[in-house]
């Protein structure tokens, strides 16, 4: 069963603004892809508002995103109206993610993927959000440098700096940029990461996060083959002239 196939029964007794509860109490009484699931939605909704307004092409991203089917969308919509409308600010949530799946900083990195979408559905990273999105990776523990690698993935294609997406510099060699794209590769296969506890309904972001990686891998490629043809051609040019 889907992840969101379980709200209904995690959730029924929700009134108010007690979604905390049900993060809260995942050790005890829920299983921790439930609380992954209310979590994510409860950031989701956190970061659809951080700009000041929740617009439809935000929500219609974290349905997309999240994978939610049709026969869902009333559960999903019920608790991200509820953490809208919440008074509780995103560090309980992002704070209690962060230590349930301490072990799994993975699955934490997909989460602020997945919000990186919800945040540029409207083609727009806002000032608030991309604080926002700043103080959540923190709180996983997210270093500055895989961050600066996520939103580079996130940034429009025509303004994606290839290198900062593969968190690389310009003066790696050839053989230990194609080390570094192989590991990456492996680290972020759909199926390495569903092993590893992230859940099916996160193979969009896999999958768009490995073309990302293959789009930048290739760029360098092309760029160093590019510039080997051109230092040939001039070599040529220079002991021709001698």
């Amino acid at each position: 069963m889907s992840i969101w196939g379980k709200l209904a029964s995690a959730t029924a007794e929700l009134s108010g603004s007690p979604i905390g509860a049900v993060l809260g109490s995942a050790d005890a009484k829920e299983p921790a892809e439930i609380a992954f699931a209310v979590g994510v939605i409860a950031l989701g909704a956190k970061m659809a508002k951080a700009d000041g307004v929740v617009t439809v092409d935000e929500v219609n991203a974290f349905k997309t995103v999240f994978k939610v089917p049709e026969g869902e969308v009333k559960n999903v919509a019920r608790v991200f109206n509820l953490a809208k409308q919440d008074a509780t600010g995103y560090e309980a949530y992002a704070e209690q993610l962060a230590v349930m799946f301490k072990g799994n900083r993975k699955l934490l990195e997909y989460v602020l993927e997945g919000l990186f979408h919800i945040a540029k559905a409207d083609r727009v990273l806002h000032t608030n959000e991309e604080r926002l999105l700043t103080q959540i990776a923190k709180r996983f523990g997210i270093t500055e440098t895989d961050f600066g690698c996520i939103k580079a993935r996130h940034a429009p294609s025509t303004k994606r700096n290839p290198y900062d997406v593969l968190g690389v510099k310009p003066s790696m060699g050839n053989d230990e940029l194609k080390s570094h794209y192989r590991k990456l590769v492996v680290e972020n296969h759909p199926d390495k990461l569903m092993a590893r506890g992230v859940p099916k309904e996160f193979i969009v972001i896999a999958t768009e996060k490995i073309a990302a990686i293959n789009e930048a891998y290739t760029q360098i490629a092309n760029d160093q083959v590019s510039l080997a043809e051109q230092f040939h051609a001039a070599w040529q040019r220079h002991t021709g002239a001698d």
